[in-house]
């Protein structure tokens, strides 16, 4: 499958499609950020938003009429199938916790794949009117100029981002793990980042203001996306039975490596 993926012209209209969808989403949650009406339905570990399916909504009506043929799974409304070999993943306010506090640090993450293959991601941090697109094999851009993971900061000095999926966070035995993983990147770096909004650290990392992000059995929605963007930044990558390693520089990744 890998060997099979689209030529230019279509990711071109694949991309142009992403990017229209998860700006226009952007735009949407801007503005009800601004107006502070932030309706919500809160539960133990996670929050639901109106924005949530007001963004997806929007999402969804720009890639269905742009291709009826291309399944989708969206975060809030599930999976809907398709005819064709292609299949998009959607988180339409990745940050809804911050978003819902205020706290003006989120964003829109879509991935298409052919198969289980990612072969374009696009993440919209819309406060600061980022978009970030990534083509398989095609490299990295940020709002059209490339982008490369390259950072001189060394690891006693560097950020690390550090995302928990939610399945983990659900489980008391994985929760224990990523604790003291948690704390084990802690001892290796100036500074673990806790943002809840892994979309737009990844986005930090492909441009080099993060050294690197450390993922414990993240969520699909955005890491399809984020890993995408990552790679073809440059970035130096590292997986294994659900943890998930991209470094900025040699000198973080082989500081982080041992974890594995």
């Amino acid at each position: 499958m890998e060997n099979d993926l689209p030529d230019e012209r279509r990711l071109d209209s694949f991309e142009a499609a992403g990017v229209r969808a998860g700006e226009l989403a952007g735009e949407y949650l801007v503005s009800e950020f601004e107006t502070e009406s932030l309706a919500a339905e809160y539960g133990p570990d996670d929050v639901k938003a109106l924005a949530d399916r007001e963004a997806e909504t929007r999402i969804l009506d720009v890639l269905t009429d742009e291709f009826p043929d291309h399944a989708i799974y969206a975060e809030e409304s599930g999976r809907r199938s398709g005819s064709g070999a292609y299949r998009w993943v959607v988180d339409p306010l990745d940050g809804t916790n911050n978003f819902c506090s205020g706290i003006p640090y989120f964003g829109t993450a879509l991935a298409l794949l052919r198969g289980d293959v990612p072969v374009l991601s696009v993440v919209c941090d819309p406060l600061h009117d980022h978009t970030y697109v990534a083509r398989r094999d095609g490299g990295a851009t940020l709002n059209g100029e490339r982008i490369r993971a390259e950072s001189a900061v060394a690891s006693d000095n560097a950020t690390v981002s550090f995302v928990l999926g939610l399945d983990a966070l659900r489980d008391d035995e994985l929760r224990g793990k990523a604790d003291r993983l948690e704390a084990e990147v802690g001892t290796r770096c100036k500074r673990v980042w806790r943002s809840w909004a892994p979309a737009l650290d990844w986005g930090l990392l492909a441009r080099g203001k993060l050294e690197a992000v450390v993922c414990f059995h993240p969520d699909a929605v955005e890491q399809h996306a984020g890993w995408l963007l990552a790679g073809e930044s440059g970035a130096r990558l590292l997986r294994e039975d659900g943890l998930y390693l991209a470094a900025a520089n040699d000198d973080a990744f082989e500081a982080l490596e041992s974890l594995f």
